[in-house]
């Protein structure tokens, strides 16, 4: 499969909470870094997504945002 994003990692699931609708899978990109993900339950349970697996995090975003008091 090709894809447009550009920012590809490769990672390792640790967990995943599912709530009502919506789930948080945390994956593991090495060097002490965690990407958290909200995406839907429906999305989890399609592509088999657990803890242990391995998977691409894809980071498209139009917009980053910084914040400070």
């Amino acid at each position: 499969m090709k894809l447009s994003t550009r920012n590809v990692i490769k990672g390792k699931v640790v967990e995943v909470k599912e709530g009502q609708v919506a789930a948080k899978v945390k994956v593991d990109i090495g060097g002490g870094n965690i990407i958290t993900s909200a995406i839907t339950v429906d999305a989890v349970k399609d592509l088999g997504i657990k803890a242990g697996d391995q998977v691409y995090v894809l980071i498209k975003a139009t917009s980053v945002m910084i914040g400070k008091d």
